[in-house]
């Protein structure tokens, strides 16, 4: 049975877990929940297609769903939710890179094509232009900058969040993101864009 979505959007995620250990079915509130989130962050963080996005996140709540009698009552959910769902896309990205060991991609400008060289000219959906080009040039980046940049500017987490998530101190934290956007910035001029964090 299907939980409607306005009780689940009523139930705090807390309750949520309360209520899906008891009866299974009130799992399907915190997919709905975190999903879409998810998702994004995925596409964002390792560069993947829907498909492999679906896939690990498919995984990453069946480890969710076995661990959620072990969650502790006093962490953030979200954060350890997202920490689960990174550890899933490390793994496969892990497996996938042993798969292309010798293949490097390079820059390739075309894939700026289709994006609009003033900021006047109109586009069907320059968010998702924009998106593009975020992902583009994140995927540029090494993954520990990548991983802190994506949570803090696209994510929106705190610094404490993201120590949750990457398990690392807030320091370290701190000191990647600082090395993250100068790598970012210096990427940027590098191929004379005007995209800045």
């Amino acid at each position: 049975m299907l939980i409607p979505k306005a009780i689940c959007e009523s139930l705090t995620d807390q309750e949520i877990i309360q209520k899906s250990l008891a009866e299974v079915d009130y799992f399907s509130c915190l997919f709905s929940r975190y999903e879409p989130r998810l998702l994004r962050y995925l596409k964002r963080m390792a560069d993947l297609t829907e498909p492999e996005a679906e896939d690990i996140l498919q995984e990453a709540f069946i480890k969710i769903w076995k661990n959620l009698h072990a969650f502790d009552q006093d962490m953030k959910l979200s954060s350890w939710i997202y920490r689960i769902v990174h550890n899933e896309a490390i793994s496969s990205m892990r497996k996938k890179k042993s798969f292309k060991k010798d293949q490097m991609t390079e820059w390739d400008e075309s894939r700026l094509a289709g994006i609009p060289d003033d900021e006047t000219e109109c586009c069907e959906d320059p968010a998702g232009d924009a998106d593009l080009l975020t992902r583009e040039l994140l995927s540029q980046l090494p993954l520990p900058y990548r991983q802190v940049l994506v949570l803090k500017f696209l994510e929106n987490m705190s610094y404490e969040e993201i120590s949750d998530v990457l398990k690392i101190p807030e320091g370290t934290v701190a000191t990647r993101i600082n090395r993250a956007k100068k790598t970012f910035r210096k990427l940027t001029s590098q191929q004379h864009l005007s995209f800045d964090l």
